[in-house]
């Protein structure tokens, strides 16, 4: 079944984008939910005069999303976190602590963008990555210390 996403969804595609799913999916999580329609031929037309609308508001949002990436990429930041005499963390270092430490720096990310491979549960060096936008990632590091 072809459907258009009205917003992103995680490991599936990126708001306006037309992609395959199984007919159970669609029809019972995605369209109920309001996070996708069925991509009839109208319903194509419609999302390409759209996007043709938006393609310079675009842009300038994917402009803006590089110039923070620039801004982003390479920067280390260093986390505290209450950990035991071996280095193992009480808890994990989450997406939260994160946002906290780039709004420290002076960045303003929503925590719902940071992605985090693996949990952090160490103490030690780790990357996490922001999307920005559907084609714009960089990448930062953690640097997690004991309190």
């Amino acid at each position: 079944m072809e459907i258009i996403l009205k917003e992103d969804v995680v490991n599936l595609g990126y708001k306006d984008d037309v992609v395959k799913v199984k007919d159970g999916y669609g029809r019972n999580f995605l369209i109920p939910t309001g996070k996708a329609v069925i991509a009839s031929v109208s319903a194509k037309k419609v999302l390409a005069e759209n996007l043709k609308q938006r393609a310079h508001k675009l842009a300038k949002i994917k402009e803006n999303a590089s110039t923070l990436a620039e801004r982003l990429d390479g920067i280390t930041l260093t986390i505290g976190a209450k950990a035991s005499e071996a280095g193992i963390i009480y808890g994990s270092v989450n997406t939260i602590q994160i946002a906290d430490a780039l709004a420290k720096e002076g960045f303003e990310i929503d925590r719902k963008t940071i992605v985090i491979k693996d949990a952090i549960k160490e103490i030690g060096d780790y990357t996490a990555t922001v999307k920005l936008h559907k084609e714009v990632s960089p990448v930062i590091n953690l640097h997690v210390i004991a309190e």
